[in-house]
């Protein structure tokens, strides 16, 4: 199975949540970190189970989620 590395850009996340409940191995949850804007950003709790599906990052209405994928040897 393909693994993934997901890069949020903090200033831009307004915490809204979205890509917390589209990911379907809960890699992503609330941090206790506030951006400039005042937001309780969202982290990556659990960066082991991302399976790179990207699920989180086409859900952010901010686009503040880029995903990266691992390449898997053929």
């Amino acid at each position: 199975m393909p693994r993934g590395m997901v890069v949020i850009d903090k200033e831009r996340c307004k915490g809204c949540g979205l890509c917390i409940a589209a990911c379907p191995k809960q890699v992503l949850a609330f941090s206790s970190e506030i951006n400039r804007s005042g937001y309780t950003v969202v982290g990556v709790a659990r960066p082991d189970d991302c399976i790179g599906c990207a699920s989180c990052a086409l859900t952010c209405p901010d686009i503040a989620i880029e995903v990266y994928r691992e390449k898997v040897a053929a």
